[in-house]
């Protein structure tokens, strides 16, 4: 087995193509400046309102804490946008860049086509100091751009080697979309959930004058609200005593005891505490309210709604995007990614599910290199948890470029691989007698024991129906899931242990993978059952093993046919966590069809039942009925926030800090379906249409990266390949066709069928 090193590609040889093919080189343009990959380094709110203009003492500011910080910018313009130079000033005032003066560094024209992950040059930052910057850029013929607008960025109180920079919380205040009446109570509707606070101008004759103020997520067909939701869907009600005249009221919530102790992330003072509510109701208030004098103040993290848009021809989808895509904004009330409400405690399996739909719905990667690195040193209990930390690790370098953050943790990811826990066998377990105080201080866990989970709930009760969510796994000393994290994390150790330089370390990673990759077909591969069995002393096998076998790959081509019929057997016999793992699996298997049918299913176990229980958020579970305590603000039930943008349009990066992208779409059935992906480097977007006869794509790539585009073909044959108005000479294989790499600009292709 071979596991593959990425490197960067160098696009030095753009001047040498297009020069062969006759094309001239395109002006270029800077545009969307980011330090530490932050596109609005200077934000800065006051009481989490933004404030821009002078520092105060209650303003709260992004900073940059660290001493050397990296710059980063995107290039627009036209076809075959690239770059072969650039030269950056900063400075402490405006009107140094205005003279051309960076009178703190001036990189001075440098001959690179890096347009990320910069490093600060220049002599040393002061603290407690606001710097103003701009870049220049040189395109493939050497013709440079106009100067970029400048940026500003704010340095922390102490500089320190290297330090996550991440935004402050954000308050948007909201109107209600209805407003009505039942009785001597007024309804109030704010059309979706989000963690907020209200605001209220009420009026009275006289003081002391009564009003109850209810909240709620959930309401009956009556339209009222559900006062006993059950489980840990919100519902709470303040008493208001109004004085004469008219005034503004501000509802004060109640902390929680369960999700402000001490392992949950709490709400900083200047934001205050929040409660996830959709309704509101006052009662004994007989004044007319307009929808001016309720204000819901939404709390969230800084988040660009138009960075990320997804429209197809299936209206379902349609609505589970939304659904999901709003899930990630809406749960980024802490500042760090939490398990939902009832807990705000962060954990590794919603931290990695948060990280991809995050990278998938805005071009933002602090709040989730935040959230990965305060998990690094505060472990929770499951094994494969432990395990994943390694996977957002690697997905911070993919998605970024950078790898700082891997190296600064490097010793801790390397322990949360578990070594120790290795077996002669080539597996790994938690059952063997090998779990020592040494290993579990060495991944900063405090508890007694890591624990095998396979998935959640285990099993039936507290009113469950079914039993659990682990489709009958069978846990024995040596767990197939637990081995598949195992290798996956060797797999992304061993590219960024290459990455860093760390050859041996990298070698002794592939080494070990392999063994594992051995190990996996020799004493887990049922024979007579064609599946992956669940352990070495059993010969049960579940969705969860096999599908985790496929996403992570671990089935050999001879296998995959038999392994894919046995994950359709079982549907969705997974959570809504487990399903990150089926998307994957299916996807990564080829089947679109089966893949589309999971995504718009509309049965208890989807994510438009969700939408048809009355949640705007997406579920810790399924339904009520699958986890009776759950909540209706779970992130990590927000999986096709990134299952589509990644594996229906198939829009991923094949190099780290997407230099080279990859577009394989499969859309199954949909006749028509568009995206637009945010990265590091731009937007792409894709709008794919499909009928009988042909197969188009209009894409567009952004500057300084290119695009390895597969397009499916029905059938072994296609009768033409059209790119860009010019016939190709492109042959099916296995039912695809691979274009020639596709440079910036905007695209067009067309394949008959």
């Amino acid at each position: 087995m071979h596991i593959p090193r990425l490197f960067p590609i160098c696009l030095c040889w753009l001047a040498l193509s297009l020069t062969a093919h006759g094309v001239r080189a395109q002006a270029i343009q800077v545009a969307n400046l980011k330090v530490e990959h932050l596109r609005q380094a200077d934000l800065q709110v006051a009481n989490g309102y933004l404030a821009p203009g002078p520092d105060g003492s209650a303003i709260q500011r992004t900073v940059i804490a660290n001493e050397h910080p990296v710059f980063g910018w995107e290039l627009t313009g036209t076809a075959g946008v690239a770059q072969s130079a650039y030269r950056i000033l900063v400075s402490t005032r405006i009107d140094s860049l205005t003279g051309g003066i960076g009178d703190v560094w001036d990189s001075g024209k440098v001959a690179s086509n890096a347009s990320i992950n910069i490093p600060y040059g220049g002599s040393a930052l002061s603290p407690n100091a606001t710097y103003v910057w701009q870049v220049m850029a040189w395109n493939t013929e050497d013709a440079p751009s106009a100067w970029s607008p400048h940026a500003t960025f704010h340095t922390a109180g102490q500089l320190v080697a290297y330090g996550t920079a991440y935004h402050p919380l954000q308050k948007t205040d909201e109107a209600p979309t209805k407003i009505s009446k039942a009785g001597e109570t007024l309804r109030v509707d704010f059309a979706r959930a989000s963690f907020g606070q209200l605001r209220l101008n009420l009026s009275s004759a006289a003081d002391g004058h009564p009003v109850t103020v209810r909240f709620g997520e959930a309401i009956h067909p009556d339209g009222s609200i559900n006062r006993t939701p059950g489980g840990t869907i919100r519902y709470a009600e303040y008493p208001l005593s109004l004085r004469r005249g008219t005034h503004t009221y501000m509802v004060q919530f109640k902390p929680d005891k369960r999700n402000t102790g001490s392992q949950a992330i709490l709400m900083p003072d200047y934001i205050g505490e929040v409660l996830p509510f959709r309704y509101v109701e006052l009662e004994g208030y007989g004044t007319e309210l307009l929808p001016t004098d309720i204000v819901r103040s939404t709390v969230h993290y800084p988040f660009d709604d138009l960075a990320a848009h997804f429209e197809s021809s299936d209206t379902v989808l349609n609505a589970v995007w939304e659904l999901c895509k709003y899930s990630i904004k809406a749960t980024s009330f802490a500042g760090i990614y939490v398990d939902g409400d009832r807990e705000r405690i962060p954990y590794e399996a919603d931290a990695y599910i948060n990280q991809l739909c995050h990278y998938s719905v805005d071009k933002d990667f602090g709040m989730a290199r935040r959230s990965h690195e305060y998990l690094m040193h505060r472990a929770t209990w499951p094994t494969e948890w432990i395990l994943q930390s390694v996977l957002m690790a690697y997905n911070d370098y993919l998605y970024t470029g950078d790898s700082r953050s891997a190296a600064a943790y490097y010793t801790d990811l390397k322990a949360k691989l578990l070594l120790p826990l290795r077996e002669a066998n080539g597996l790994i377990s938690t059952k063997t007698g090998k779990q020592t105080p040494e290993l579990l201080r060495s991944v900063h866990y405090n508890g007694k024991e890591l624990r095998d989970i396979v998935d959640w709930p285990h099993t039936g009760g507290f009113g469950m129906e079914g039993n659990g969510e682990v489709d009958g796994f069978v846990f024995t000393d040596y767990n197939a899931v637990v081995n598949a994290f195992h290798y996956k994390a060797l797999c992304d150790m061993n590219r960024m242990a290459l990455a860093l330089g760390k050859e041996a370390d990298a070698r002794m990673f592939d080494e070990k993978a392999q063994e594992t990759y051995a190990a996996f077909q020799r004493l887990l591969w049922n024979k007579s059952t064609r599946a992956y069995q669940d352990g070495v002393d059993t010969d049960h096998s579940s969705l969860h093993t096999n599908m985790l076998a496929m996403a992570f790959g671990l089935v050999p081509e001879k296998h995959r046919a038999h392994v894919m019929s046995f994950i359709r057997s079982r549907g969705m016999a997974c959570s809504v966590y487990g399903s990150q793992f089926l998307m994957d699996a299916v996807y990564g298997a080829g089947d679109a069809e089966y893949g589309l049918s999971l995504l718009t299913s509309q049965a208890d176990r989807s994510w438009y039942n969700m939408i048809r229980a009355g949640s705007t958020i997406t579920m810790e579970a399924w339904d009520n009925k699958f986890k009776p305590n759950q909540d209706w603000n779970h992130a990590w039930g927000a999986v096709p926030a990134n299952a589509i943008p990644r594996k229906l349009m198939g829009i991923t990066p094949l190099t780290p800090g997407w230099g080279t992208f990859q577009v394989r779409p499969q859309l199954g059935s949909l006749q028509h379906a568009s995206i637009k992906v945010p990265t590091i480097r731009g937007t792409v977007t894709a709008d794919c249409r499909q009928d009988g006869e042909s197969f188009r794509m209009d894409l567009v790539v952004p500057g300084n990266t290119t695009a390895q585009v597969a397009i499916p073909v029905r059938g072994t044959t296609a009768k033409r390949v059209v790119i860009n108005g010019k016939a190709s000479h492109v042959k099916p294989e296995k039912g695809w066709i691979s274009l020639p790499a596709l440079q910036a600009g905007h695209h067009h292709v067309r394949v008959s069928y």
